[in-house]
């Protein structure tokens, strides 16, 4: 029986981060974690939280409990501009660092803001970073904030897969009301997903024909080619070690009530871990799941971890 027990692994961790102002990452995440659970991870969801103790997207600075990365398999990050003090970023750059997998949804392309000044150790991470160009968007996932590709709040985004992947099992229909990102990731980049900016917010709409500039100033039809929203990389960091990452520009709590989208992205979790993806994930929402639409100002007032 002692035999037994010490070959059964212990279950996976994952440490989800909820940690941005507009697209309801405190309400998507705790769901996606009861989704995880019942396949099997034992999960950790980490908000923003203000003075009194309560959830609060729009605190920057306090992330409690981010010690719990030391025993996490897997990071789900969902963050936006925050400007953690030193010791808090530093359980979060040590997992970094120690070549774990890192799963960053939408504004984790922009994931710390840390101004000019900054006396941070950390400060490099910021998303405009010129010591380490585009912070940890740019060199870790792949891409830090450039634009609104699709227009904010008017055009929705349809994904239409371009490659063969396992994050990609039994995913299909994928629709979101948040708006196609600019982005450009680089070569050493697997895309999986690109968007299709669509003429409207409802998923029957048609694709958009309209052209903008891009960040360099070329013109640029929006959806010829379509600009890239789901893509995995494995760089390796400067502790000479790599790090398993997937990013994707989609996502809002309103997104998540998509099967499409969730299976994506519970698939990712399963890839980036190293565990096996399963053909058709059991991504069914665990309890009520009424989600927020996305907005500034928009979360929910008094609510507590």
């Amino acid at each position: 029986m002692i035999e037994l027990l010490a070959m059964v692994k212990p279950p996976m961790h994952a440490v989800l981060l909820a940690g941005d102002e507009e697209y309801r990452s405190e309400e998507m995440l705790p769901q996606l974690a009861k989704i995880l659970e019942k396949q099997g991870f034992r999960c950790t969801v980490l908000y923003s939280v203000n003075e009194k103790g309560e959830i609060d997207p729009e605190n920057q600075k306090n992330q409690p409990g981010l010690e719990a990365l030391k025993t996490a398999d897997v990071c789900v990050m969902m963050l936006r501009f925050r400007q953690w003090g030193d010791a808090s970023m530093k359980h979060f750059v040590d997992y970094y660092l120690a070549g774990k997998p890192i799963i960053g949804i939408r504004t984790s392309t922009h994931a710390f803001a840390y101004p000019g000044d900054s006396k941070s150790a950390y400060k490099r991470f910021s998303f405009n970073s010129q010591a380490w160009p585009g912070g940890f968007g740019k060199q870790v996932l792949g891409e830090t904030w450039v634009s609104h590709w699709g227009d904010h709040g008017s055009q929705g985004t349809r994904a239409v897969a371009v490659a063969k992947h396992p994050i990609l099992n039994g995913v299909s229909d994928v629709f979101g009301t948040t708006d196609v990102y600019e982005a450009a990731p680089p070569e050493n980049a697997q895309v999986l997903m690109r968007g299709e900016v669509v003429a409207g917010m409802t998923s029957g709409d048609p694709k958009f024909n309209g052209s903008k500039k891009t960040a360099k100033g070329t013109e640029q039809d929006v959806n010829e080619p379509m600009m890239p929203i789901l893509w995995v990389r494995e760089p390796v960091n400067s502790a000479g070690v790599t790090n398993r990452v997937v990013t994707c520009t989609m996502g809002a709590a309103t997104d998540f009530v998509n099967p499409g989208f969730r299976r994506m992205i519970v698939n990712s979790v399963y890839w980036a871990s190293g565990a096996a993806v399963p053909a058709t994930a059991d991504v069914s929402l665990v309890g009520e799941y009424n989600p927020s639409k996305f907005g500034f100002g928009g979360f929910r007032r008094g609510v507590r971890p």
